[in-house]
């Protein structure tokens, strides 16, 4: 009995791992067990250090911006990542607004924002996966590219796979945040006037799978700038050692 209880508590506590355990997973991705020195220099550094420390500092992106997104008014409270309408879809907005029905308009874009929010929060083990994936054939170059070369390596090589990965959480966070809906409510009042006569209905998931998913590239590219740049964002001894070689 005491061994079957001692099962089912273990399951729970299994089921309850927070989000935040699963960044700090993430952050621990790549590091390296050297122990290094202040003084490295670039002919030091070998190609597999390079690999450890990309991949350590794209998890470090993806930890930072999961939080800053993944929260009220990531997306809705930006001026950089905010969310609109899908651009076959503005001119729906711009009708609708016309003729008074500018609140409808607005509760769509509150919850399409809302819906990225809230999908930010299921991110992370989507992206450790395509990290510890990702294979580097020319690390040492990207370490000695330009400032986001890491980012958009990653970026190459892996955004159809996040986008197809990531595409069934935002449809159900759509759905749960009622942004289908009031998207659903807005394509049909626009569908029903009379001076419609071609009838549109724009892929709502495609566009904020796609945004939310470059919104966090934006993100791990501007922690790759920081720890290129500042050496108090090289927190690990990989980090140090080859982003901080001469």
């Amino acid at each position: 009995m005491l061994k079957r209880s001692l099962l089912v508590l273990l399951g729970v506590f299994c089921l309850h791992t927070s989000q935040a355990q699963i960044l700090n997973k993430l952050k621990k991705l790549s590091q390296s067990k050297t122990t290094t020195t202040s003084t490295s220099s670039l002919s030091s550094i070998t190609e597999t250090d390079a690999a450890s420390a990309i991949k350590e500092a794209l998890a470090n992106g993806v930890s930072a911006g999961i939080q800053k997104l993944n929260k009220t008014d990531g997306f809705f409270g930006s001026d950089l990542y905010k969310m609109l309408l899908p651009d076959d879809a503005v001119k729906i907005g711009n009708t609708l607004r016309q003729l008074g029905m500018g609140k409808l308009v607005d509760n769509a874009i509150l919850q399409i924002n809302r819906s990225a929010e809230k999908a930010m929060g299921f991110a992370a083990p989507i992206f450790v996966d395509a990290i510890k994936q990702m294979t580097l054939t020319d690390a040492l170059n990207l370490v000695k590219g330009g400032n986001t070369s890491a980012t958009e390596y990653f970026k190459s090589k892996t955004t159809d796979k996040l986008k197809a990965a990531f595409a069934p959480v935002i449809k159900g966070s759509l759905d749960s945040t009622m942004a289908t809906k009031y998207y659903g409510d807005l394509i049909t009042s626009y569908n029903k006037l009379p001076t419609t006569f071609n009838k549109v209905n724009p892929d709502l998931q495609d566009f904020v799978t796609t945004k939310a998913v470059n919104a966090l590239f934006d993100q791990i590219g501007k922690e790759e700038v920081n720890i290129r740049a500042n050496p108090v964002a090289r927190t690990t001894d990989i980090l140090k050692k080859v982003f901080g070689a001469k």
